[in-house]
């Protein structure tokens, strides 16, 4: 093989010089990896705690009939927001909060910061029945 100038090449020596001009060099990336546990840790678990022991509290203490029609949507500085599916349920949550299941949930409720409950007509989910219900968020 001969280059333009008539010398002749070494195969490999060209190869090797190809290779070298067309590889790509991606630059160093520093990892997410630390950073992300620490926001976890810090953020996300503490929260994921307080939640869960309010939602068990929620589900031990709302009539059976009652729960598969809520749902906890938040709770932020004390307050749970819970989403009813239909106004019939809405009222009868009411009801049965004002019957003195409130005072209860409050006062289990308290250790984890629990001060308020607030409940709004609202769907978490897709469908009409239990068979096409589906999650949406």
């Amino acid at each position: 093989m001969a280059t333009h100038s008539g010398q002749p090449i070494d195969a490999e020596a060209a190869f090797r010089r190809m290779a070298r001009h067309k590889q790509t060099v991606y630059p160093k990336v520093e990892t997410l990896g630390g950073d992300l546990l620490n926001f976890f840790k810090n953020d996300v678990q503490k929260k994921h705690a307080k939640v869960g022991k309010v939602a068990e509290i929620w589900l031990q203490l709302i009539p059976i009939t009652l729960v598969d029609h809520t749902c906890i949507e938040s709770f932020t500085a004390g307050t749970l927001k819970v989403l009813v599916d239909s106004s019939s349920h809405l009222y009868e949550l009411k009801t049965v909060l004002l019957a003195g299941l409130e005072k209860q949930i409050l006062l289990a409720g308290k250790p984890h910061g629990l001060r308020k409950i607030n409940m709004r007509l609202g769907r978490w989910y897709d469908g009409d029945d239990e068979q096409t219900r589906r999650v949406t968020f």
